[in-house]
């Protein structure tokens, strides 16, 4: 997978190589809001978690940053996530969807994850360059409906717990990704309630440093036959 790797000295291109990857569910440190994601998977049928946080792994290969992924009917979603990524021995952060299908997800959360394409973006900071500012971070997502762009998801990154903490809770004491290792760190609820759209536009913006990840996909629902 070809990747910017952006530090505040420059961008390089990198070929990486992931060998392993984990979705993180019910980050969030507010338990209220975390309480309100859970509601809405709940009306759709998702059952509660049985702990939180929880870490699910799904197939490296399911990462991509095509511009386009084709999905089995509606029933799918997007949802905008911080990602980590470790490379050369050094911790990144990127922006991905956790793309699910909502109907498999009632019967298996772990299933479901594994059922849609992860789209991730082309480009990805140094965590080093915004660890000390990580909590003025902020997400943002955007669909498509009746062929206007609405605003989906938004809300800072302190919705979910510190990057450093969920990794330490899946990786152990030691608190560090595996080599070529992705981590998704959880979702912000949505606005309106989660829906299937077109097309999916998302963001992690730095007022800081004043720059902003951003990568967005079509999505092709595929006709269900039977």
């Amino acid at each position: 997978m070809l990747l910017n790797l952006v530090t505040l000295e420059g961008v390089r291109q990198h070929d990486a190589t992931i060998s392993h990857a984990v979705i993180a569910g019910w980050t969030g440190r507010d338990r209220a809001a975390m309480e309100k994601h859970i509601a809405e998977l709940e009306a759709l049928g998702v059952p509660r978690p049985a702990a939180t946080p929880m870490y699910y792994r799904v197939a490296a290969a399911r990462l991509t940053t095509a511009p386009r992924i084709e999905v089995c009917g509606t029933d799918s979603s997007g949802e905008v996530e911080f990602v980590m990524l470790r490379i050369d021995g050094r911790l990144w952060v990127g922006i991905g969807s956790d793309h699910t299908d909502r109907k498999v997800e009632t019967m298996g959360v772990a299933i479901s994850k594994q059922l849609c394409e992860k789209p991730v973006g082309t480009d990805w900071w140094l965590f080093d360059d915004v660890a000390a500012h990580w909590d003025e971070l902020l997400l943002r997502a955007y669909i498509v409906e009746n062929g206007q762009r609405v605003l989906y998801q938004e809300g800072p990154v302190t919705a979910m717990r510190d990057p450093r903490d969920l990794i330490a809770g899946h990786a152990g004491a030691g608190g560090v990704l595996p080599e070529g290792a992705v981590m998704f760190c959880g979702t912000l609820a949505a606005r309106g309630g989660i829906r299937f759209s077109p097309r999916f536009e998302f963001e992690l913006h730095d007022p800081v440093l004043g720059r902003t990840l951003r990568h967005a996909y079509d999505i092709e629902a595929l006709p269900v036959a039977g």
